[in-house]
């Protein structure tokens, strides 16, 4: 099958051009070998390396597949071998003189603490 067509019927890609474009822009590699073709066939057992805007996916292609089905189904065609996404850092405390996001305009009792912080420094 061609990895275009497979690439849509997982749902990797939203239609069959984007994955023809993603196929072609050098993002996708089977079996460690980068592709420049969206003909390239694929099998199963072949392991797919695709390098999407804000993650890298990495799957094992469990079978080739009829139909653009629904998600249940297209999840039944690969295995993800992808790594987990690295951990979150925690954002930083807010200083003094800061507030909290969404808090509002300052209070004039607010006002007087920042003037008051300010001219202490």
């Amino acid at each position: 099958m061609r990895i275009d067509k497979w690439l849509w019927y997982a749902r990797v890609t939203k239609s069959r051009s984007l994955a023809q474009k993603l196929a072609t822009s050098g993002h996708v590699r089977i079996n460690k070998d980068k592709i420049s073709s969206a003909s390239k066939t694929v099998k199963t057992g072949d392991v797919l390396t695709i390098a999407l805007e804000r993650r890298v996916l990495v799957l094992k292609i469990a079978a080739l597949g009829t139909r653009r089905g629904p998600y249940e189904e297209a999840r039944k065609l690969y295995e993800d071998l992808s790594p987990p996404p690295p951990p979150k850092s925690a954002p930083p405390p807010p200083s003094a003189g800061q507030r909290e996001p969404g808090a509002g305009r300052p209070t004039k009792r607010d006002r007087r603490k920042l003037d008051a912080f300010r001219s202490e420094t």
